[in-house]
């Protein structure tokens, strides 16, 4: 007796898709012959070809190469001009460290970096606040604050001549709207008296920013501690 086979596919709404769940061969006379693919069968496929397509945009993905700008000088001035040209071709602060020189000067050194081919670099500002008085730093690092400058890192200026001078380096990104915020300086020759000054701020809403520890226009050293929050 010939037979006749007719297929029949039955579907199951998975990930929002409809896909086959089974498929049945029936013979003429309705007899169930066999069950060719199963559900577990599509969701192995499913999950290989997610995998594959998983893998091969990760191999296609660009590597982070970047590109490094190495500054180094004796002048606060200086520093901030060459920061601010390097900002203006995008690049970025990175880390700042002062002491000697191979060449036996006393310089603060400054790297910058950039991600090659970013398409979407900030463009950034630079400032570098240094005096020896910490009125005058105070009215300074308030007055930045105001413009939107955020706080990066501090270091200590040595000049040939044995002077010292605490350095601080502040940033605005000149592609994005300037939020003001609030700076306190802290100064004192004792660590007791710094410790209530700082609970004291902290009780005002002041975050911990940095440290140094830097010299005075009364040649005495003094633990200069900075602090910020968001302006009222």
């Amino acid at each position: 007796m010939r037979m006749e086979a007719k297929m029949r596919a039955s579907r199951a709404d998975v990930g929002g898709r409809l896909v086959p769940m089974s498929l049945t061969l029936h013979s003429h006379t309705g007899v169930k012959v066999a069950r060719v693919f199963s559900h577990q069968f599509f969701i192995a496929a499913q999950i290989f070809l997610v995998l594959v397509f998983t893998s091969a945009t990760g191999f296609a993905a660009d590597p982070m190469n970047y590109d490094y700008r190495v500054l180094a000088t004796s002048r606060t001035s200086t520093m901030e001009k060459e920061m601010n040209e390097a900002g203006s071709a995008g690049y970025g602060f990175m880390g700042v460290m002062g002491g000697e020189t191979g060449t036996g000067g006393k310089e603060v050194v400054v790297v910058m970096g950039k991600r090659i081919g970013a398409k979407d670099s900030v463009h950034k500002k630079y400032q570098l606040l240094a005096a020896q008085r910490t009125g005058t730093m105070q009215k300074e690092l308030q007055q930045a604050g105001e413009e939107g400058f955020e706080y990066l890192g501090q270091t200590v200026f040595q000049s040939a001549f044995g002077g010292r001078e605490v350095a601080i380096i502040l940033e605005r990104a000149l592609d994005q709207p300037a939020k003001p915020v609030q700076f306190k300086l802290l100064a004192t020759t004792k660590t007791s008296t710094m410790q209530k000054e700082l609970n004291q701020a902290g009780e005002q809403g002041f975050e911990f920013l940095g440290m140094t520890v830097g010299k005075t226009s009364f040649g005495g050293d003094e633990v200069l501690c900075l602090l910020r929050k968001a302006a009222d």
